[in-house]
């Protein structure tokens, strides 16, 4: 098995936001009162199939404060994505401003062992009721 240093775009390999809620936190939350849930779609349009070991998101608030957050899996789990397949799953960001803006990546391998990435799309999080500038 062959794994290249750093991993590559795979051809085929992409992630949709599919729905984004928002849902205030009680008071007694903390500092971070807004909840925005996520729904995720990593397709796997290669043909290879490709395992998620990782992700790595950026949260970047409106005060201008930076959350880099990195783990292994997704929720838990590291799904294998055949040729045609598609994982779902659902997960939330806090933040504490009035808006936000998250992306990132997940890190994978296909079959064959080349260490591969696909970007997480761009989204931003608005707090209802605040102009979305």
């Amino acid at each position: 098995m062959s794994q290249s240093p750093n991993p590559v775009e795979l051809e085929g390999l992409r992630v949709t936001i599919d729905r984004l809620l928002y849902r205030r936190l009680p008071p007694d939350q903390g500092g971070n009162p807004h909840s925005f849930i996520y729904f995720i779609s990593i397709h796997n349009g290669s043909s290879v199939s490709v395992t998620i070991k990782g992700r790595k998101w950026i949260v970047t608030h409106d005060d201008g404060e930076v959350l880099v957050l990195e783990g292994n899996g997704v929720v838990g789990k590291t799904p294998t994505i055949p040729p045609g397949g598609k994982f779902t799953y659902n997960s939330q960001h806090l933040i504490k401003t009035q808006t936000a803006v998250a992306e990132g990546a997940y890190l994978g391998v296909d079959e064959t062992g080349r260490r591969v990435v696909t970007r997480i799309p761009k989204f931003k999080m608005t707090v209802p009721g605040q102009p979305a500038t």
